[in-house]
């Protein structure tokens, strides 16, 4: 790959493969997937805090705690990092499965039925 060598009042500027700006990641191709993967990342890690602090586990408390906390990391910028690859696609959802799984009366339910339970189905499908 052949690189052009810029310059900005007689300044050299640096060839960088990523660049991050307003708290979005960008890589040299244009793809978004290290930012998909930071965001889950952060996503899963106040997931794991929430299951870890909080004893009474409820469905209201765990939906309050879930929009205020996790889904606000999800939704930054999503309209500049919206994923369309299946793979990003497919670790979003993985935090909201997760997430379904935090109250512990329907770990044993599948995950629709989770879903359905825990509220969780109308925020992805009503504000996505």
């Amino acid at each position: 790959m052949h690189f052009v060598n810029y310059e900005m009042d007689v300044t050299d500027l640096q060839c960088v493969s990523r660049e991050k700006g307003l708290g979005v990641e960008i890589s040299e191709d244009l793809k978004l997937d290290n930012q998909c993967k930071e965001v889950v990342s952060k996503a899963n890690k106040i997931l794991g805090m929430i299951k870890q602090n909080f004893t009474e586990r409820m469905k209201e408390s765990i939906l309050t705690l879930y929009k205020s906390l996790v889904r606000l990391h999800l939704d930054y910028c999503s309209q500049i990092w919206n994923p369309h690859y299946v793979k990003n696609i497919k670790l979003i959802e993985g935090v909201q499965r997760r997430a379904t799984k935090v109250e512990v009366s329907v770990k044993h339910l599948h995950c629709d039925e989770r879903l359905k339970h825990t509220g969780f189905n109308e925020i992805i499908n009503v504000e996505t």
